[in-house]
């Protein structure tokens, strides 16, 4: 039985979503705590990314509409990223959440649901080496692991490398674009 659904950003998640950004254990892969203006920012970014590209992260909710945390896919278009301009697939979620398979099932949804509105060979996903969590849901949606296009990024909190998974359009499904 499913345990959440996918939703497009709405106020309503606001203040759950920047109460997960600051707490320093789910935030610890990316160099710790988000101030709430710095949540704001990715908050924001998030929601307005659904009207521009047609994909963006999505709010994950409990079935009586509790926030649990994100996943869904963002289009990368720094060209001085590591990995250039390219579409990225990633999820994070409040540590209640942990442990239970919610990563994974929302992350599948997002996959799918970005297979039938984007025109990409590919969809890639980075996570720091010791977040063995992320790289289990990465095994589990059949990610490949691709370790030539691995990376190191300079980052206002420090220097983080990336590990890259791919995962490559199933060929049994179209875009609708």
């Amino acid at each position: 039985m499913k345990m959440f659904e996918l939703q497009r950003w709405a106020e309503e998640h606001w203040n759950s979503f920047a109460e997960m950004q600051s707490d320093p254990e789910v935030m610890a892969d990316l160099g710790g705590p988000f101030t709430r203006d710095a949540s704001r920012e990715k908050f924001d970014r998030y929601r307005d990314a659904w009207k521009t590209d047609g994909v963006s992260r999505w709010a994950v909710v409990d079935y009586a509409g509790a926030f649990l945390g994100y996943a869904g896919i963002m289009i990368r278009r720094d060209p001085d990223h590591p990995l250039g301009v390219h579409h990225e697939i990633g999820w994070r979620f409040r540590r209640d959440a942990w442990g239970k398979g919610l990563a994974t099932q929302s992350a599948r949804q997002a996959l799918h649901h970005a297979w039938s509105v984007l025109d990409v060979p590919e969809i890639v996903s980075y996570t720091a080496r010791d977040n063995l969590r992320s790289r289990n849901v990465m095994r589990r949606l059949g990610l490949r692991r691709d370790p030539h296009r691995d990376f190191t990024a300079r980052y206002p909190r420090g220097d983080w490398t990336g590990l890259v998974w791919v995962a490559e359009r199933p060929a049994a499904i179209t875009s609708s674009r």
